[in-house]
């Protein structure tokens, strides 16, 4: 396939030229150009093919020129109706676009067929929360004295007092934390560190976890300053804080199968929320860079003030 901008000198030339023998010139252009993955490359690849296959079946036509906005609605809508995600829906047009976008660079076609389609809206999925009295009977059960219970009952308090994420969690270390002043400095996404509030249940759990529990399993040479670590005194791995939120939950009566750290992160946000605290304030103590981000809880909010209208107005 030749190369370069000035290969084409009539539009009867770009007519010449099929999707599918351009398919390869552009994802060597990902590869040694962009620098994409090979994951990402085989992904585009995918999209592509079966868009140039589509175009071949209904259109009977292979030729990139012959493309227009209309045909490339055609195919998503298609898509659409074969029951693909608005989430999916998004990542194969945007493949499309940048295809689309080099063929016009590269003058392989005169115009960009998919430049006026613009992306599906994302969907947005209200997260999961508990209410209250689970939160409260998940976090009470855990009331046993042995260090294993000490250390699980400290994390479930500390996940759902601070909404700290499971790595931030899991990275904590004594040194960034102060049960006198409540606060604890955690890292988060992108390596930023902010100080996330702990409560005083949750300081009475860490309290009593770190003065009868963790010594017991401090390990010399071994053991760190996480403030949780394992039975075999190592840092706690991803795994097995999932597990153990799932496994306290099942002995609660709760669905372990619903059950995750992040749920004691939402559960915290919506019911601050609920309760009448500042979004803005929300927003920080999440370490959300953006408000958008923590403006998914108001809709949590709406729908639950939607709920109890449904249920109670006498004309709803």
């Amino acid at each position: 396939m030749p190369e370069g901008n000035d290969f084409l000198s009539s539009t009867d030339a770009v007519a010449c030229w099929r999707v599918l023998e351009l398919i390869d010139g552009f994802i060597q252009h990902l590869a040694t150009e962009r620098g994409l993955s090979a994951n990402y490359q085989i992904l585009v690849r995918r999209f592509l093919e079966a868009f140039a296959s589509w175009f071949k079946m209904k259109h009977h036509s292979e030729s990139v020129a012959a493309v227009t906005t209309e045909h490339l609605g055609g195919y998503l809508s298609q898509r659409k109706k074969d029951g693909i995600a608005a989430s999916s829906a998004r990542i194969e047009l945007i493949a499309l676009k940048i295809f689309f976008r080099w063929l016009t660079a590269r003058k392989h076609i005169a115009a960009d067929p998919a430049d006026p389609i613009l992306p599906p809206r994302q969907e947005k999925h209200l997260p999961d929360s508990l209410n209250e009295n689970d939160v409260r009977k998940l976090i009470e059960s855990v009331n046993g004295t042995k260090p294993l219970d000490r250390r699980d009952r400290a994390i479930l308090e500390l996940f759902y007092a601070s909404g700290v994420r499971l790595s931030e969690l899991m990275n904590a270390k004594l040194e960034n934390l102060s049960l006198e002043e409540g606060w604890i400095r955690v890292t988060g996404k992108g390596s930023k560190t902010r100080l996330a509030p702990v409560g005083v249940a949750a300081r009475e759990a860490i309290a009593a976890w770190l003065e009868h529990g963790r010594p017991a399993l401090v390990k010399p040479k071994k053991t760190q300053s996480h403030i949780f670590i394992s039975k075999l005194g190592t840092k706690l791995a991803t795994s097995r804080i999932q597990q153990i939120v799932k496994e306290r939950a099942a002995l609660c009566g709760i669905d372990p199968a619903r059950m995750h750290p992040h749920l004691l992160r939402h559960s915290f946000a919506t019911h601050l929320l609920n309760n009448g605290a500042d979004l803005r304030v929300i927003q920080e103590m999440l370490g959300h860079a953006d408000i958008s981000t923590t403006q998914i809880y108001t809709h949590v909010d709406q729908a639950r003030l939607k709920d109890v209208h449904r249920r109670f107005h006498p004309r709803a």
